[in-house]
């Protein structure tokens, strides 16, 4: 974990040894996700994107795997024959993404996927997560997530979305998962990322909302805690970490646009020394907690988030080793800056209007 000067380093080979076990086989105690499939995918593939290490000799295997997840209503379940649901619909889109073949993207359905989505949205312009499920801004965001990386975000998807995210912003400065509901880490990148899809940040109050950010890094530790009186968690060096990143560029353009968010050298030591786990590789929640491959997606992806400002390749902040700086993650959707380019050259040709999409 030191390098030869005795700086923090990023143990690259040992996480990209625990990442790719995972591609490799689960053990038993992994069938309490087994309605996570997409998700598993996701983390590992993208922590290995972001380590420069993805396996090229697994990409066709994880899309076939992706494809069995696919519900005949459009959307993607939890797994093969499970219920379609936004959460794993987002999941199995971003992994798509990270893998970046044709055969991946030809693996959509566009006008399924469409038909999914509309059928997720509410009247209060936010969307479901499930047939007869929650309205929340994870929906919400999920939902435009995945339209606006396949080509499918339509005036008629997005009607009404960005009034609902907005009425989600607390007096606190963060955003609750509905309107008139506690601040939380989660929820606040969903509402924001949300907005900076449908390009709609002018009403948001980014000072308060900055405000809210601050709070919420730990003074001891470095690292972020989800919502008020709670502790800290290495996830949310992505969640509240790439929400600043967010900020960052919304704020592009404004005399204090060329500042680095305080505190993104606290947060990476705290993501060098409390999260990884020392000898064998991968990243946790804390110091005490096992590693998981969610905690080691999420904080791989805050450090990445940290390290530069979205859209300024000039300007990087790499605490320790020079050699811990990681691929570009892009704040919105959480993949790499190239990844998110690529796809969106390809389907940027693609039929994407709502008569076309809604054609027979």
């Amino acid at each position: 974990m030191l390098d030869d000067r005795r700086r923090p380093r990023l143990m690259r080979e040992r996480h990209v040894a625990y990442l790719m076990k995972g591609l490799g086989g689960l053990g038993g105690s992994y069938v309490a996700l087994d309605a996570s499939r997409p998700w598993l995918c996701y983390w590992i593939l993208h922590g290995m994107d972001l380590l420069d290490a993805l396996p090229e000799e697994k990409i066709d295997d994880c899309v076939a795997t992706l494809a069995k997840c696919r519900s005949p209503t459009g959307g993607y379940g939890g797994g093969p024959q499970q219920l379609a649901h936004c959460a794993p619909t987002y999941a199995a889109s971003l992994a798509i993404a990270v893998l970046g073949t044709r055969r991946a993207y030809e693996s959509v359905d566009r006008k399924g996927l469409y038909a999914f989505l509309l059928s997720m949205k509410d009247p209060s312009g936010g969307f479901r997560m499930h047939d007869d499920g929650e309205v929340d801004v994870r929906g919400t965001y999920t939902a435009l997530a995945v339209a606006a990386l396949f080509n499918v975000l339509t005036p008629e998807l997005a009607e009404g979305a960005a009034a609902y995210a907005l009425r989600c912003q607390t007096y606190e400065g963060g955003f609750g998962g509905e309107p008139g509901v506690e601040a939380h880490g989660g929820y606040v990148f969903c509402a924001l990322a949300a907005l900076v899809i449908l390009n709609a940040t002018d009403a948001v109050d980014l000072d308060a909302l900055e405000r809210w950010l601050a709070r919420r890094q730990t003074r001891v530790e470095g690292g972020f805690q989800g919502r008020t009186n709670k502790l800290v968690d290495g996830c949310y060096s992505f969640w509240q970490g790439g929400t600043l990143a967010l900020v960052a560029h919304v704020r592009r353009g404004h005399t204090r646009s060329d500042e680095a968010p305080p505190g993104l050298r606290a947060l990476q030591r705290y993501i060098l020394l409390c999260a990884q786990v020392y000898p064998e590789g991968g990243l946790r929640d804390k110091p005490g907690k096992n590693r998981d491959y969610y905690h080691t997606c999420y904080c791989l992806s805050g450090l990445a988030a940290s390290q530069r400002l979205y859209g300024d390749d000039a300007s990087t902040v790499v605490y320790g080793d020079p050699g811990n700086l990681l691929h570009e993650t892009h704040p919105v959707f959480n993949v790499r800056v190239d990844k998110v380019a690529r796809a969106a050259a390809f389907f940027a040709g693609l039929p994407h209007t709502h008569a076309e999409l809604t054609s027979a």
